[in-house]
Protein backbone atom coordinates (compact mmCIF):
# COMPACT_ATOMS: atom_id res chain seq x y z
CA UNK A 1 0.00 0.00 0.00
CA UNK A 2 1.20 3.65 -1.07
CA UNK A 3 0.84 6.02 1.36
CA UNK A 4 0.72 9.48 -0.05
CA UNK A 5 1.61 11.77 3.31
CA UNK A 6 2.47 15.38 3.85
CA UNK A 7 5.03 14.77 6.81
CA UNK A 8 7.36 16.19 4.40
CA UNK A 9 5.58 19.33 4.66
CA UNK A 10 4.83 19.28 8.39
CA UNK A 11 8.15 18.11 9.78
CA UNK A 12 11.84 19.56 9.63
CA UNK A 13 14.25 16.49 9.06
CA UNK A 14 15.70 14.83 10.19
CA UNK A 15 13.60 14.77 13.74
CA UNK A 16 11.88 12.70 16.41
CA UNK A 17 8.91 10.69 15.54
CA UNK A 18 7.32 8.49 17.79
CA UNK A 19 5.48 5.39 16.71
CA UNK A 20 2.14 4.75 18.36
CA UNK A 21 1.55 0.79 18.01
CA UNK A 22 -1.64 -1.12 19.30
CA UNK A 23 -1.51 -4.88 19.07
CA UNK A 24 -2.09 -8.09 20.63
CA UNK A 25 -0.52 -8.42 23.95
CA UNK A 26 2.76 -10.92 23.88
CA UNK A 27 6.82 -11.06 23.91
CA UNK A 28 6.28 -10.87 19.95
CA UNK A 29 4.51 -7.82 19.59
CA UNK A 30 7.61 -5.86 21.01
CA UNK A 31 10.12 -7.88 18.99
CA UNK A 32 8.53 -7.76 15.57
CA UNK A 33 8.09 -3.51 15.74
CA UNK A 34 11.63 -3.26 16.94
CA UNK A 35 12.61 -5.34 14.30
CA UNK A 36 10.72 -3.69 11.63
CA UNK A 37 12.37 -0.40 13.10
CA UNK A 38 15.54 -0.95 13.60
CA UNK A 39 15.61 -2.74 10.18
CA UNK A 40 14.29 1.05 8.73
CA UNK A 41 16.23 3.00 11.49
CA UNK A 42 19.00 1.33 13.26
CA UNK A 43 19.91 2.42 16.67
CA UNK A 44 18.99 2.15 20.55
CA UNK A 45 15.23 2.39 21.41
CA UNK A 46 13.39 2.02 24.78
CA UNK A 47 9.71 1.59 24.05
CA UNK A 48 7.35 2.62 26.38
CA UNK A 49 4.69 -0.29 26.98
CA UNK A 50 1.20 0.50 28.61
CA UNK A 51 -1.24 -2.97 28.85
CA UNK A 52 -4.99 -2.61 28.53
CA UNK A 53 -7.01 -2.58 31.23
CA UNK A 54 -7.87 -6.30 30.94
CA UNK A 55 -4.64 -6.99 29.15
CA UNK A 56 -5.56 -8.18 26.02
CA UNK A 57 -3.74 -5.65 24.19
CA UNK A 58 -0.41 -3.58 24.50
CA UNK A 59 -0.26 0.05 23.65
CA UNK A 60 3.85 0.61 22.45
CA UNK A 61 5.02 4.00 21.98
CA UNK A 62 8.92 4.11 20.26
CA UNK A 63 10.71 7.50 19.51
CA UNK A 64 12.60 7.30 16.59
CA UNK A 65 15.18 9.43 14.51
CA UNK A 66 13.98 10.23 10.76
CA UNK A 67 15.29 11.46 8.25
CA UNK A 68 12.93 11.90 5.59
CA UNK A 69 9.30 10.78 4.88
CA UNK A 70 10.00 8.12 2.45
CA UNK A 71 11.16 6.70 5.40
CA UNK A 72 8.62 7.05 8.19
CA UNK A 73 6.22 5.23 5.12
CA UNK A 74 8.17 2.47 5.16
CA UNK A 75 7.80 2.06 8.70
CA UNK A 76 4.44 2.06 8.61
CA UNK A 77 4.10 0.16 5.73
CA UNK A 78 5.96 -2.85 7.68
CA UNK A 79 4.03 -2.25 10.40
CA UNK A 80 0.87 -2.42 8.96
CA UNK A 81 2.35 -6.15 7.57
CA UNK A 82 2.57 -7.09 11.01
CA UNK A 83 -0.38 -9.90 12.50
CA UNK A 84 -0.17 -8.92 16.23
CA UNK A 85 -0.52 -5.05 15.12
CA UNK A 86 -4.07 -3.68 15.07
CA UNK A 87 -3.78 0.22 15.24
CA UNK A 88 -0.62 2.14 14.09
CA UNK A 89 -1.03 6.34 15.15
Amino acid sequence: MELNTHFDQLLDFPCVFAFKVMGVSGPELMGEVLTVIQKNAPGDYAPTVKPSSKGTYQALSVPVTVTSKEQIEAIYNELNNLESVRYIL
